[in-house]
């Protein structure tokens, strides 16, 4: 198991976080994600590590941006 953590910005509110995590948890081998709505951290549980360019394009796709690290 292989686990990160990103910092994702312009999230507000629960629909924000549950977005994150249903286009999160699309990525193959993703096993759990854990949004913390006050911090924008969103930890993701996967078989393998992810590579970020694909965390990036589904946090993309939920309308966010990942914080520069």
């Amino acid at each position: 198991m292989s686990e990160s953590v990103h910092t994702v910005t312009g999230m507000t509110c629960g629909h924000c976080a549950s977005s994150v995590t249903t286009e999160v948890s699309r990525l193959d081998g993703v096993t759990n994600v854990a949004v913390d709505l006050p911090t924008g951290q969103v930890t993701i549980t996967s078989k393998t590590p992810l590579p970020l360019d694909d965390v990036r394009a589904a946090v993309t796709e939920a309308g966010y941006e990942l914080a520069p690290r």
